[in-house]
């Protein structure tokens, strides 16, 4: 099964492919980053992006970080946006969606909902096995956690985004 993890962002996307059974292997990761200021622009560049890498890789099921309460709130909505332009598309495509809490993906990956983004980034290194030398942005790093609570929960979380209709 190949899981698409996606850690919403104000400038980038992270984005992290994985695939189960057996066990857990690393396929791809990286960020989709706008290079305009332009709000519009830049939910339609991730848009397209976005569906580039599902029309690359597939995924049978995809792992969506929850919005979480910001003090800020422009950048929260900002992450909001983008997050509804990711959940419309994996939506449009029928693949289902998990959503996970920041606290969820660091208890599930890292065995602690406390810990630290070093924390996390060591227990995805070592779970998935990177290839040495690969340099893994934190956004990216995030969405590869992401796919793992996916993969974790496959059988238990539930699955929403699917129009069985």
């Amino acid at each position: 099964m190949t899981i698409l993890g996606l850690d919403p962002g104000t400038t980038r996307l992270g984005y992290g492919v994985i695939k189960t059974a057996p066990g857990f292997k690393y396929i791809d990761c990286g960020v989709i980053q706008p290079e305009t200021t332009d709000r519009a622009l830049r939910l339609r560049f991730i848009s397209r992006r976005l569906n580039k890498l599902i029309d690359r890789h597939r995924p049978a099921a995809a792992v969506v970080e929850k919005l979480y309460f910001s003090k800020n709130k422009t950048t929260a909505l900002a992450v909001a946006e983008a997050r509804g332009v990711m959940l419309l598309i994996l939506a449009g495509r029928a693949i289902p969606i998990m959503e996970f809490t920041p606290n969820e993906v660091k208890k599930l990956v890292a065995g602690w909902g406390r810990s630290d983004k070093r924390g996390v980034a060591q227990a995805v290194k070592m779970t998935l096995k990177l290839p040495r030398g690969l340099r893994v942005m934190d956004d990216a790093t995030d969405a590869l956690a992401l796919a793992l609570c996916g993969a974790f929960k496959t059988g238990t979380a539930r699955l929403s985004g699917v129009d069985k209709h």
